[in-house]
């Protein structure tokens, strides 16, 4: 990857800063919401920005650099290469002033698997023209059309039978060290969560898989204009995504761009969403370097069994479990039944006796319901060290019962939160 991103630290991101948000009180609150970068910043903008979002230490991806390509509805699946030619990004090339705060070039968003062969060919040669630049593409997640859908369907997105293939093509045909996808799970109503955990299992499975970094991209704003997502909503999003190995989080939308209640308004003012993001951008840039020591081998669904979106989906039902024992964590389970689990299993990226989970209360995506969920595990090692990922310490609630060599740890997490376990052979 370029020398412009640290792969060793969580990136935080965001879609889009139009013109009306560009000055310096702007890139300043950017900075301030804990943003690495900027994703989708269109070719209009000046040096001057680019000069300040140097300054503090903002990078973005540029859009319209290089010629660009939806998928849309899938109707233009298998017409990329024959729409634009190589010799188009030769030429954008010859135009193309570079600056340190330029850390990626945007070259697609959304592609169908008959594009993906062609796509390879892009990216060797977008690698090779902008040597400094990581090339940006973003792919659908698998709520969109795969091929005969229904009988009656004529296009499809995918270009593919399944999300897994889709993903496995990618993998396999185009040069990027990260896969990066969106999932609106708001958009969805209450059934998407079945969906969701299965979009971050394939995902996760083919990072672990080839080394790939996982970016991901939650929403912050709204489908409709009553649509306000709420900040525990943002938590919830973010913390799925790291229980599932996420090591960057890019949020939609900043200023507009697609849907409504973004974080500015069109006057370039805060909205109410700039300071729900703001506080759950700084817990994430908090934990990140604790976070990022560590890299995700498997992630568990512990309970579940009443979450029927979840059940419905089979490679999700086949795998839910009613308690964990992983390593140092023997037992774990919560009280009650009706409460829910993810755990993101990691070993320490250059110590691999250091282990750790990342616990979360997934009970409730919608985040209606913020009760505490009473947890409990056994262990037989000397250096389990427990702390809330918002805070970084230990929770209020933390108890250590001992018998012998065995202890009990005993605490409670709410709603859309989590506790990170650390632990050494």
């Amino acid at each position: 990857m370029g020398s412009r991103f640290d792969r060793n630290k969580l990136l935080i991101g965001t879609y889009i800063l139009d013109v009306y948000a560009r000055s310096e009180k702007h890139i300043k609150e950017l900075k301030e919401c804990n943003v690495d970068f900027i994703v989708a910043l269109r070719n209009d903008i000046t040096k001057e920005t680019l000069d300040l979002l140097q300054k503090y230490g903002v990078g973005c991806d540029l859009t319209g650099t290089v010629p660009g390509w939806w998928g849309g509805d899938g109707s233009n699946a298998g017409k990329f290469e024959s729409r634009v030619p190589l010799e188009m990004y030769e030429k954008a090339a010859e135009n193309f002033t570079d600056h340190p705060a330029v850390w990626m070039i945007d070259i697609g968003d959304e592609p169908s698997a008959l594009d993906f062969e062609y796509y390879g060919k892009v990216v060797a040669k977008v690698k090779e023209l902008f040597p400094n630049q990581v090339p940006y593409l973003n792919l659908y997640p698998n709520y969109a059309s795969v091929a005969q859908n229904t009988s009656e369907q004529t296009v499809n997105q995918l270009g593919t039978a399944t999300y897994e293939e889709h993903i496995r093509r990618y993998v396999e045909e185009i040069d990027l060290p990260y896969i990066s996808y969106d999932f609106y799970v708001y958009s969805l109503g209450r059934d998407g969560q079945g969906k969701m955990y299965d979009n971050f299992r394939i995902v996760a499975d083919a990072c672990r898989r080839t080394g790939k970094d996982f970016w991901y991209v939650p929403q912050c704003n709204g489908m409709r204009p009553t649509d306000f997502t709420s900040e525990e909503q943002m938590r919830f999003q973010a913390l799925c995504a790291l229980c599932y190995g996420a090591t960057a989080i890019n949020w939609a939308c900043w200023t507009a761009g697609w849907w409504n209640n973004q974080i500015l308004d069109k006057n370039g003012e805060k909205t109410e969403q700039y300071g729900k993001l703001a506080a759950v951008n700084a817990e994430l840039a908090s934990f990140g370097p604790h976070y990022m020591k560590y890299r995700n081998v498997a992630t568990h669904m512990i309970g579940f069994g009443n979450m029927e979106s979840v059940t419905a989906v089979r490679s999700l039902k086949e795998n839910l479990k009613d308690s964990l024992d992983c390593g140092f964590a023997l037992g774990l389970k919560p009280e009650s039944d009706s409460v829910s689990l993810l755990a993101g299993e990691m070993i320490g990226k250059d110590d691999p006796q250091s282990h750790a989970l990342l616990l979360m209360n997934a009970s409730d995506h919608l985040c209606e319901n913020d009760s505490k969920a009473k947890i409990s595990f056994t262990s037989y090692s000397d250096s389990v060290k427990i702390t809330s990922c918002d805070s970084g310490f230990p929770p209020k609630d933390l108890e250590t019962e001992y018998c012998g060599n065995k202890k009990t740890f005993t605490f409670s997490i709410k709603n859309a939160h989590a506790v990170f376990i650390e632990a050494k052979d």
